[in-house]
């Protein structure tokens, strides 16, 4: 667990606070297909963009008080992140601001690619392995999609729901709130749960870690305290340096 410098946690804290109660922030249009010409609509959303950009510019400064580039977390997945932890707030669609969760799909299933940051206090609290699923590649997660029995990995922004005990063991429910990138997470049963086939010995053995069915499984050892910190509304984000995603979200687009 890395720590960031003395006081940036509370000034974070307060950013938090300050965005989630100016009275036009508001990003419904970009989560909908429906369009308005409205001078005063177009105003609202510029403004809300401005400060979008601004919190995130100061929420950015914990990928370096973190060394987030020395765990090889990508700035650029950083960056995204927080654009769309941001946006989500403010559409009212995070319940739980505390954490962040980003997993780095540019990274190969050997690294710890998983990574929980707390926005409030400025702390990495899990570096940790997570799978891909079993048709999303081997080594390297390189193909993604929403539809069901694709056994692949959905990219995009995820609300994380409520843990129960499935078949999987300890689990956490997932809402993917991108249309067509990931909103049929519920229909496919995509959750976390703990998985044998996410440790080292694995990794050891094969060379990769083993897939899931579309899952991002999470190490039988974690399973219960990273569902525990992450559960009930926060922000989960599934990046990929995929340029169809990155152009076509309605998010961080």
């Amino acid at each position: 667990m890395k720590i960031t410098r003395p006081g940036i946690g509370k000034f974070l804290s307060f950013l938090v606070l300050f965005f989630l109660v100016i009275p036009f922030f508001s990003f419904r249009s970009h989560f909908s297909d429906s369009h308005t010409n409205s001078s005063n609509h177009s105003n609202t959303t510029t403004r809300a963009h401005a400060l979008v950009a601004k919190a995130a510019a100061h929420f950015n400064l914990l990928y370096d008080s973190l060394g987030l580039e020395a765990l090889n977390l990508s700035r650029d997945a950083y960056e995204y992140a927080v654009q769309g932890f941001l946006a989500l707030q403010a559409n009212g669609l995070v319940h739980n601001s505390e954490v962040l969760s980003i997993i780095d799909f540019s990274l190969p299933s050997t690294a710890k690619r998983l990574f929980i940051i707390d926005m409030q206090n400025g702390r990495l609290l899990f570096n940790t392995f997570v799978a891909h699923g079993r048709n999303s590649g081997i080594l390297m997660a390189t193909r993604f999609s929403n539809r069901v029995n694709s056994f692949m990995t959905s990219l995009g922004f995820y609300v994380t729901g409520d843990p129960f005990m499935g078949r999987n063991g300890y689990s956490l429910r997932l809402e993917g709130v991108e249309h067509g990138w990931n909103d049929h997470a519920l229909s496919r049963s995509i959750i976390m749960h703990p998985a044998d086939y996410v440790s080292e010995e694995h990794i050891h053995r094969y060379g990769y870690l083993g897939r899931s069915e579309g899952c991002p499984a999470i190490p039988e050892a974690l399973d219960q305290p990273i569902i525990d910190e992450i559960k009930g509304g926060s922000c989960l984000f599934l990046y990929a340096p995929n340029r169809r995603y990155l152009h076509r979200s309605n998010i961080i687009s």
